[in-house]
């Protein structure tokens, strides 16, 4: 995949230290990686009514891997809403995207797995994401072990890799056995300077020490989970506001309340970002607590 254009700011929009710069611009007038990208930090943003049709005209365009990447970036924007059979579907047609594509070609190593290896990461990882989601616990692990046995992983996949390992263990009743795993994936994150990606494995950390049920950890399960709620808040992410503000109601009673309403807040404003079809979704899922929405509207620094 060739690295068309001047991306660099957009490589840390994406995966970086800037997930709240604003992007529309390249979404609607890049090149078609420089758009793939700008949708990526789209998404993480909460931003899926703007990212989703820059994502539909990729993953249909003519090159393979960034149509593979554009349908695993889709997919997870649908999952991340708890609409994981559909993210399935996305998933699976990223894989398809990627017959008689190696996942060593071609062999220019890209460090955001950019490239073949990655899409090929992006897409067995997600099809595992959505078979923890699904219940299919047994079928997650085969396709974890499969996007583990990927040539030259790069930080992005060894993340990702950590948070399904995690969630694999979560899924399978071991909260224990979850921990390592999502502290690799926030090493791999921080040493990568990746925002967006360590708070997301902090989330993933911090749930599975409050799984666990070990008390004395509940403290560093808090600490985890306040400092990802306000660099989400900082830093306009409030897909990763309202799953951090729930977990942390229920480690602090005497501030469930409070923290309710701020993932009321981001929740609304997620749901106000996103498209009709995600909305429809979202709202028959099991896995979104939509009860939310109806206690208030979005904060200021959470505008549509």
């Amino acid at each position: 995949m060739t690295d068309d254009g001047d991306t660099g700011w957009l490589r840390r929009a994406a995966f970086g230290d800037q997930p709240d710069a604003d992007v529309h611009a390249a979404a609607a007038d890049g090149t078609p990686y420089q758009r793939w990208l700008a949708a990526v930090a789209l998404g993480g943003q909460g931003r899926y009514a703007a990212a989703t049709p820059v994502l539909r005209q990729l993953l249909g365009g003519r090159e393979p891997v960034l149509g593979a990447l554009a349908a695993s970036t889709l997919a997870s924007h649908r999952r991340q809403l708890g609409a994981h059979a559909v993210a399935r579907r996305l998933d699976a047609a990223a894989l398809g995207r990627l017959a008689g594509i190696s996942p060593a070609s071609p062999r220019r190593f890209d460090r955001d797995g950019v490239d073949a290896a990655g899409a090929w990461s992006d897409a067995l990882l997600g099809l595992a994401a959505d078979a923890v989601g699904l219940g299919r616990v047994a079928e997650a692990r085969r396709l974890h072990t499969a996007a583990c046995g990927l040539p030259q992983p790069s930080w992005r996949a060894r993340v990702r890799t950590g948070w399904l390992a995690a969630e694999i263990q979560l899924a399978a009743g071991d909260p224990a056995g979850a921990v390592p795993a999502a502290e690799s994936a926030a090493e791999e994150a921080r040493a990568a300077g990746a925002v967006r990606h360590l708070m997301k494995s902090n989330l993933v950390l911090a749930a599975a020490l409050t799984a666990a049920a070990f008390p004395p950890e509940f403290d560093r399960a808090a600490a985890l989970l306040n400092e990802t709620l306000a660099a989400s808040r900082n830093q306009g992410m409030p897909p990763l506001v309202w799953p951090s503000s729930l977990l942390l109601a229920g480690l602090r009673a005497d501030e469930h309340d409070t923290f309710s309403r701020i993932a009321g807040e981001a929740l609304t404003c997620v749901f106000l970002r996103s498209d009709g079809e995600m909305r429809r979704l979202a709202s028959a899922s099991d896995w979104i607590p939509t009860n939310l929405l109806r206690w208030s509207e979005p904060s200021p620094n959470m505008d549509a």
